[in-house]
């Protein structure tokens, strides 16, 4: 694989992970799209790997304090803020590592993978993500958390398994829906990509295990780091416009992606 071949799929990868816009999506257009070849899932892990340690550092306070609340969540105590951030946080991914097993395992994550699909998708959930961002209220605060909304969205982060929907955007709508203000519905989206993204790591990483040599990990490591560098940029960009842009512009992205992805694959 070529540095600019790694570079490309690290910048997309990096960029759209936490952008509303589908990170999968645009990675399996890539290949559909350009003739690129498959980039394989070695590289999946290793961009997902890097965009995993941008969201751990941009939110370190919030990652560490869950961190902190782990051992006494264990002990079956939630008293402190990190103990009940760290409950929510299983709570809304336990739904998406069961839905994710059950495509896998059923073939179809494979038969969703396709040009027709993305289009429809990009379509369908930017229209959602304007709705919600535009009609919820914004009386929630991520500090306020609760059970019920995080399982709510943990439910609606499911859905993000169709590719082309983006995780990032249909947790954020959620959260518009259940009431959260802007920078605090994305920082709970964000929250929420650490443990899915590191629960499909290792369930992909322990597929591609074998198949590791020299060449294979330099290239991961190249992938990674570039990943990681983009996925830093894409979170600052968005987390500091959210304070005074809308998710529009992502809204209007999405719709005429998904037309000439729509015109694409009818043609």
């Amino acid at each position: 694989m070529t540095l600019f071949h790694l570079f490309i799929i690290a910048v997309i990868q990096g960029l759209t992970e936490f952008l509303p816009v589908s990170s999968s999506g645009h990675l399996i257009l890539l290949p559909n799209l350009t003739g690129m070849a498959d980039q394989g899932q070695a590289i999946d892990v290793a961009v997902h790997v890097g965009t995993l340690g941008a969201v751990i550092l941009y939110f370190w306070s919030d990652v560490r304090m869950g961190l902190g609340g782990l051992p006494r969540l264990i002990r079956g105590k939630v008293d402190t803020p990190g103990a009940w951030l760290a409950l929510c946080l299983i709570i809304a991914t336990v739904p998406v590592i069961l839905a994710g097993l059950a495509l896998k395992l059923s073939g179809l994550d494979e038969m969703l993978r396709s040009t027709a699909v993305i289009g429809w998708t990009m379509i369908i959930f930017g229209i959602v993500l304007y709705w919600t961002d535009q009609k919820g209220a914004e009386t929630e605060h991520a500090q306020d958390w609760t059970l019920r909304h995080a399982l709510v969205m943990g439910l609606w982060q499911t859905i993000a398994l169709i590719p082309g929907t983006s995780r990032s955007g249909i947790t954020v709508s959620a959260a518009r829906m259940l009431g959260y203000a802007r920078p605090d519905a994305a920082r709970l989206a964000m929250l929420m990509s650490i443990p899915t993204i590191l629960a499909s790591g290792i369930l992909l990483g322990a597929e591609v295990i074998g198949e590791a040599d020299t060449e294979l990990m330099t290239n991961a490591a190249i992938g990674a780091a570039f990943a990681f560098v983009a996925a830093l940029v894409a979170l600052a960009l968005m987390m500091r416009l959210l304070k005074s842009v809308s998710f529009t512009p992502y809204v209007i992205y999405r719709i005429i992606l998904g037309v000439v992805l729509l015109w694409i694959a009818y043609s």
